[in-house]
This record gives C-alpha cells, structure tokens and sequence, in this order.
C-alpha cells in the first residue's frame, strides 16, 4: 500500500504505483510529490548536497532483520514533480510513466540497492523492472 501525499497537479497512476510495489512484496511505503524547494531542503540536510534532485529515498530503520518486518513500511520516497515534468518532455512520455521509473529507482534504494557504489546491479534490476 502506498500513502500518498501529492503536492503537485499530476494526477498520479496510484494503481499502477501500486502494481510495482506488489511486485517487491507486501511492504507499504510513503511517497512523497513535491516540488524542486523541498527536495533540495532535504537533500541538503540529509545527504549534504546543495541541489534538487529528481528521488530521494528514506528507508526505514529498525533492529529487525529483514524477514521479521514483513508488512512493516520499507521507508519513504520522495520526488520532485518537476524533474518528472521536465524529464516526461525531455524522453517525449507521460509523467506517470517517468513517476515510474522514479518510483522503482526509489525502491530499489529502500531494498539495499546504491547505484553509487555497485558495479552496475542496479541499472540492470532497473531496466528488467
């Protein structure tokens, strides 16, 4: 189940966010739409890095092991609406298909994985989904 706080005027695919969550199991997540302000707050707080970006991903911390949380919320996701916009036009497709893919890149983070140091795994877990 997604809790869904949307702050922007995209009228979101929520069954279809919703099909990918289900995909990565029964967990819930928050998703977060908001505007490029808010998501540079953020990413400046919590990542030290003064820009906006299109997610940003807050998995949940707990001392459980992975398999005793089962219906636990994995975390919160958090996209920019107008890297969504601009991104939509920028690949000529529709703003709930580039929610898409932000959203799996966003669980993707929830669930371990980190573009950043990997050797790839995650750009192929993403093109697969």
């Amino acid at each position: 189940m997604i809790e869904l706080e949307n702050k922007s005027d995209i009228n979101v695919n929520i069954e279809l966010l919703n099909n990918i969550l289900n995909f990565f199991g029964t967990n819930s997540v928050e998703l977060i739409i908001t505007n490029n302000v808010e998501i540079k707050q953020l990413n400046s707080k919590h990542r030290d890095t003064n820009s906006h970006t299109d997610v940003l991903s807050f998995p949940l911390e707990t001392p459980f092991t992975n398999e005793s949380i089962s219906g636990f919320p994995l975390g919160s996701i958090v996209i920019s609406y107008e890297h969504v916009k601009s991104k939509a036009k920028k690949f000529n497709h529709k703003a709930n298909d580039e929610l898409a893919l932000l959203f799996i890149h966003g669980l993707l983070h929830l669930i371990g994985f980190d573009h950043e140091v990997d050797s790839g795994e995650m750009r192929q877990k993403e093109e697969k989904l």
